[in-house]
């Protein structure tokens, strides 16, 4: 049974366009097949500031993976790409965040779902406003535009590269 998954990339070392086009590339191959892409956006980094900004962009995928699979490869992908994980909220290669499985709430020690932070993070909402704004969060009964009028992260997001 296919679902659709919603996906957020991000990426503040080296050729971070790359990163993430190459990422969307593993995933397509891995995960499932990649139907939407948003435009690229820079942001200032989150948590833990003092780094390099970061590119961020939302995809929407259909799989026929279940989620903790889903979990597992995204982040065999991240370390196949190069990520090493030293600190929270440090620099990445490549961060693969799943933020919906379809409307599945689920809460496990390695996997909650919908992505817990979503609604605090403009540089998560605004990307995937743009392909999926009338979706709504299962657990806030809200769209994901109401998400982000509601927001109260102060972080700017910049477009940077529209997505054709």
């Amino acid at each position: 049974m296919e679902h659709q998954i919603c996906l957020h990339l991000g990426s503040n070392m080296g050729d971070r366009s790359q990163n993430l086009a190459k990422a969307i590339v593993e995933i397509n191959k891995k995960v499932g097949t990649v139907n939407k892409q948003s435009s690229i956006y820079q942001t200032e980094a989150w948590g833990e500031t003092d780094q390099p900004d970061f590119l961020n962009q939302t995809i929407l995928a259909t799989t026929n993976l279940p989620p903790k699979t889903v979990l597992t490869t995204i982040l065999r992908i991240e370390e196949t790409m190069g990520r090493i994980r030293e600190k929270k909220w440090g620099p990445r290669l490549i961060d693969i965040d799943l933020l919906f499985y379809g409307d599945l709430i689920l809460e496990t020690e390695s996997l909650t779902l919908p992505h817990p932070q979503i609604p605090f993070r403009n540089f998560v909402l605004i990307p995937t406003m743009e392909i999926f704004g009338d979706f709504i969060h299962p657990v806030f009964d809200l769209s994901v535009e109401e998400l982000y009028l509601r927001s109260q992260d102060e972080g700017e997001v910049f477009l940077l590269e529209e997505v054709v």
